[in-house]
C-alpha cells in the first residue's frame, strides 16, 4: 500500500521529476527542483521518510538513527547552513553542543576537541607541546584540501564535453590530497603515534581507519567540525518535516511504503518507474538516491546493465563499513542523569586504529576498535518538552556484515533466539563501555535495543548494511562514474556516493545533481549573494 508522508495525496501519473529514496540527497534535490516550480514525486520503500535522517519511536522514547551531530551550521553564512536554510525555507533550527563537541578517550587518557580553529589548535598543543609545528601544519593541510574541494565537485556537474575539456584541470589539485591515505599525510608531519591516533579519532564519521582512508575525506570531516557540533532542534525528523512543505508547495509528494521495482528505460532514455505492485509513474527526469550498488545492480533492466557494463563499474568500489547501534532509554531527565552533550569516542590504548580494526575483524571477541557514544536527548533543547523525565543514549560500534549474514532472509524482529543472543552479547559489551565512563548510569536503564547491519539493510536499503555508501579510499575519488549523470539519458544519481560520507556530503550532492539535471548553476544561485 502506498502512503504519503502527508495522508491521502493526489497522485498523478506524470511528474517533472521522480526521485527514488528519501535520504538527505533525495530530499535536497527534491526541494531545489520544487523551488524551481518542478512537480516532484519522492518514493520511499519504508513506512517512514528520511533515510539516515529518520527517527523511530518505541516504549515512550524516540531515537535518531543517523544524525548525531552536524558541523558548520552555527554560522549563518556558511555553505552548509545556507543550504539547509534554502531547502527548509529557514524552518530548520540548530542547537549548539557547547565548547567540547568530541571527547577522545584512549585507555585512561582523554583529549577534548573544542570548537573554534584556534581553540582546537591550542588545546591539542597543550596535550602535545613538542608537536606544535606538526599540529599547525596539519591544520594548514586540512584547510588546503578543503579549499580545492569545490572545483573537484563542480567538475561532476558539468556536461560531458566540458568535463572532457577542463575536468582534469579542475580535479588535479584535490586529487593530490585524495590520492594519499590519512596516515601517509600525518606520518610525514609527526612520528608521535598517539598524536596521529588522536587527530584521526573521528574516523568513525567516515568509516575507514587512517591507513585505508583518503586524506581528502578525513580533511573534510575535520574541517566540518572545527566550528563545533550542532543538533537539530526537535530531533532529526525536523529535516523531513521542514522540507516536505517546500516540495508540497509545487504540488510534489513524498510517498512512503512505495517500493520501486524498476526504472523504465526505452531506447536508453529513462521514462519513469514501475512500482512493486505494478503501478507506473512517468517523468523525463529520474533520480536515484539509493546508492550506486542498488541503482546499477537492482533498479535497471538486465539488458541496460549489460549494455553499459555497469557491474564492471561496481567492481571498482567496495561497500563501506557496517555497524551496530545500541539505543538506550532512561526514565529520568538528561539533567537528572547529568548527561553531557559531548560525544565520546572510546578506543583501546595498546595499538593504532588500523591494528585495532584488523584484530577485531579476526576475532569478534577482541576489544571493539571504536565505541562512539552520543547523548541526543541532552543535545536537543526541545527534548524535555516532548519527553519529560526521559533520556536517550546511542552507542555505536563497527560490526562486519559477515557477523550477521547467516540471518539474512529472516524477518525483521523475528530472526530467532540465536540472533537475539548475539545481539544481547554486543549490547552488554557496549553498555559496559558506557558504564566505565559514566558509572552512575548503571542500573538505571529502562529500555535498550540493538540495530545491526541487517536493520540498516532493511530500513535504508543498503544491501550489506553499509552506513556510508562506498568506502572512502584514495581509489574511490578516482572513479569517474561516481557522478550525477549516468549512461542512461534522464537518469541521475544523488546521495553520498557521488560526493562524500554523511549527511553533509549527501546534502551537497543534491546541489550537484540538481545542477546536472537542469543546467542551472545552483551553487551560484544558493551561495553567491
Amino acid at each position: 500500500m502506498i502512503q504519503s508522508y502527508k495522508q491521502r495525496p493526489a497522485l498523478e501519473e506524470k511528474y517533472d521529476a521522480i526521485i527514488i529514496g528519501s535520504g538527505m540527497g533525495s530530499l535536497t534535490v527534491g526541494a531545489i527542483l520544487a523551488k524551481e516550480g518542478k512537480k516532484v514525486l519522492i518514493l520511499e520503500k519504508h513506512y517512514t521518510a528520511g533515510g539516515f535522517t529518520h527517527i523511530f519511536k518505541r516504549k515512550g522514547y524516540e531515537w535518531d538513527v543517523g544524525i548525531h551531530y552536524i558541523g558548520g551550521v552555527q554560522q549563518e553564512k556558511s555553505p552548509i547552513r545556507r543550504l539547509f536554510d534554502y531547502v527548509s525555507n529557514y524552518q530548520l533550527q540548530w542547537a549548539d553542543m557547547g565548547e567540547v563537541y568530541d571527547r577522545i578517550i584512549i585507555g585512561e587518557s582523554s583529549y577534548d576537541f573544542v570548537k573554534g580553529v584556534e581553540n582546537f589548535r591550542n588545546k591539542i598543543v597543550s596535550y602535545f607541546p613538542e608537536e606544535e609545528n606538526a599540529i599547525d601544519r596539519y591544520i594548514e593541510l586540512v584547510f588546503k584540501a578543503n579549499k580545492v574541494m569545490g572545483a573537484f565537485y563542480k567538475e561532476k556537474a558539468l556536461p560531458g564535453f566540458l568535463r572532457f575539456l577542463i575536468g582534469g584541470f579542475l580535479k588535479r589539485p584535490y586529487l593530490k590530497f585524495s590520492d594519499q591515505t590519512t596516515y601517509e599525510v600525518l606520518s610525514k608531519l609527526t612520528n608521535d603515534q598517539e598524536l596521529i591516533k588522536v587527530l584521526t579519532a573521528q574516523y568513525g564519521d567516515y568509516g575507514l581507519p587512517p591507513k585505508q582512508s583518503s586524506f581528502a575525506m578525513h580533511a573534510s570531516v575535520a574541517r566540518h567540525y572545527f566550528g563545533g557540533g550542532n543538533f537539530p532542534v526537535g530531533g532529526s525528523s525536523k529535516i523531513v518535516e521542514t522540507i516536505d512543505p517546500v516540495i508540497e508547495a509545487s504540488s510534489g509528494t513524498i510517498l512512503t511504503n512505495a517500493e520501486v521495482d524498476q526504472v523504465i528505460v526505452e531506447n536508453n532514455q529513462a521514462k519513469g518507474v514501475k512500482m512493486i505492485d505494478g503501478k507506473e509513474f512517468y517523468a523525463n527526469t529520474i533520480i536515484s538516491g539509493t546508492g550506486v550498488f542498488s541503482t546499477f545492480g537492482n533498479l535497471l533492466p538486465d539488458s541496460v546493465i549489460q549494455e553499459h557494463k555497469l557491474m564492471e563499474s561496481l567492481q571498482k568500489v567496495t561497500p563501506s563499513v557496517s555497524h551496530a547501534c545500541l539505543y538506550m532509554g532512561f526514565k529520568s531527565s538528561p539533567e537528572d542523569l547529568q548527561l553531557p552533550k559531548t560525544n565520546f569516542w572510546i578506543y583501546p590504548e595498546d595499538v593504532d586504529h588500523d591494528t585495532c580494526v584488523a584484530r577485531y575483524l579476526q576475532d569478534q571477541n577482541a576489544d571493539f576498535p571504536v565505541v562512539y557514544v552520543s547523548f541526543p536527548s541532552a543535545k536537543d533543547p526541545d527534548w524535555s518538552n516532548r519527553y519529560p523525565n526521559r533520556s536517550t543514549i546511542d552507542i555505536i560500534t563497527l560490526v562486519p556484515y559477515e557477523s550477521v549474514s547467516k540471518w539474512k532472509g529472516t524477518k525483521w524482529m523475528k530472526r530467532g533466539d540465536d540472533y537475539e543472543a548475539w545481539k544481547e552479547n554486543i549490547s552488554q559489551r557496549l553498555m559496559k563501555a558506557l558504564f566505565k565512563q559514566l558509572p552512575h548510569l548503571e542500573g538505571k536503564v529502562d529500555h535498550y535495543e540493538l540495530s545491526t547491519p541487517l536493520s540498516t539493510a532493511h530500513f535504508v536499503n543498503y544491501e550489506k548494511g553499509e552506513i556510508y555508501g562506498i568506502d572512502h579510499t584514495p581509489a574511490r575519488f578516482r572513479q569517474k562514474f561516481l557522478q550525477p549523470r549516468t549512461p542512461i539519458k534522464g537518469l541521475y544519481l544523488t546521495g553520498q556516493d557521488i560526493v562524500t560520507a554523511g549527511v553533509g556530503g549527501a546534502l551537497f550532492s543534491g546541489v550537484i545533481t540538481a545542477s546536472a539535471a537542469t543546467g542551472i548553476n545552483f551553487k551560484k544561485k544558493i551561495f553567491v549573494n
